[in-house]
């Protein structure tokens, strides 16, 4: 299949399923960063994250007969995906976070899709914009606004600095889904692509928290803890980055980044479902632009509405 007919197509429903469980398995790693987090500083839960995925996505690898590539070429790559989908945008959003609200990064984060095609047009030959796919890209970007609420899109206009950092992430995710690309073209399944880019990013971040953190000083956490690295490691980043790489390489970047705008969906029922929280209108209405755009960028739904051309009879002269 060439890259045109690969990338420019509406998604498939696999390929829709396989981004829901990403949006899903993405959102919980909210729920489990506000359990460590509690007892863990951040850079200490981003590399415990990272580098218990990568043990867990190496033994995956191991099982199923396959092995880390050990061209060096390759693992160029793998280190320069490793900054910019991890290193760089984790660091810039977590430096955000002590001057802004979660609510304002998250609205910051959701304009990686913007971003995204904006890039993936004058760096790709098969991701060109539409109109319908940029309509469908602000749609879901006002529905996320809208789900976080009025309070947050009203302190966008504080702390510059530290916003500018959360957008300077979301362009760095945006990077990230065009570079990751090439990795399809290299001839890796998404497993090993996986397993690569959180061992790289796994040993750029290891100096990063013993210098900021020093973890050897820190106290024992307790099980719960424990717990929620467990699963921030394996679902939210092991599991997570093998659908990030099969969805990048069968749908593109474009498609692939429209996650950002499922993942507030995600996070507020999850918080619903386990934590109790309240499902306001906000929340309802958010959900529905969200849709709405993802119907536009998809377009099949449109043009199922589209009343079609009248088929004339036409008798073939004998």
């Amino acid at each position: 299949m060439s890259p045109t007919t690969r990338t420019s197509r509406p998604m498939t429903m696999r390929e829709w399923a396989m981004l829901l469980v990403l949006a899903a398995v993405w959102g919980g790693s909210f729920f489990f960063n506000g359990i460590a987090v509690r007892e863990l500083p951040v850079f200490t839960i981003v590399v415990a994250r990272v580098a218990l995925a990568a043990l867990i996505l190496y033994a995956l690898l191991r099982l199923a007969g396959d092995a880390l590539p050990r061209a060096p070429r390759i693992w160029r790559a793998f280190f320069v995906m490793g900054l910019i989908n991890n290193v760089v945008p984790f660091s810039l959003i977590v430096w955000g976070q002590q001057h802004i609200a979660s609510g304002v990064a998250s609205i910051l984060n959701a304009s990686t899709p913007l971003f995204t095609v904006v890039l993936a047009h004058f760096l790709t030959g098969d991701e060109k914009m539409s109109a319908g796919r940029v309509a469908g890209v602000v749609t879901g970007f006002a529905g996320v606004a809208v789900m976080i609420g009025l309070d947050a899109a009203q302190a966008l206009g504080a702390h510059v600095a530290a916003q500018a950092l959360c957008l300077a992430a979301a362009i760095s995710y945006a990077f990230a889904g065009i570079y990751g690309r090439r990795f399809g073209a290299m001839g890796l399944s998404p497993m090993a692509t996986a397993t690569g880019q959180v061992t790289a990013s796994s040993l750029l971040l290891v100096p990063l928290v013993l210098v900021v953190d020093r973890p050897w000083t820190l106290a024992m956490p307790g099980m719960a803890t424990f717990a929620a690295l467990a699963g921030v490691a394996a679902l939210s980043t092991a599991l997570a980055y093998v659908l990030y790489f099969r969805i990048l390489a069968s749908a593109g970047a474009t498609n692939l980044l429209l996650v950002t705008f499922l993942i507030p969906v995600s996070a507020i029922l999850l918080g619903i479902l386990f934590l109790g929280e309240a499902l306001l209108p906000r929340h309802v209405a958010g959900i529905a632009l969200i849709g709405l755009g993802l119907s536009a960028i998809d377009g099949r739904p449109w043009r199922a509405l589209r009343p079609q051309p009248a088929m004339q009879n036409r008798r073939t002269p004998s």
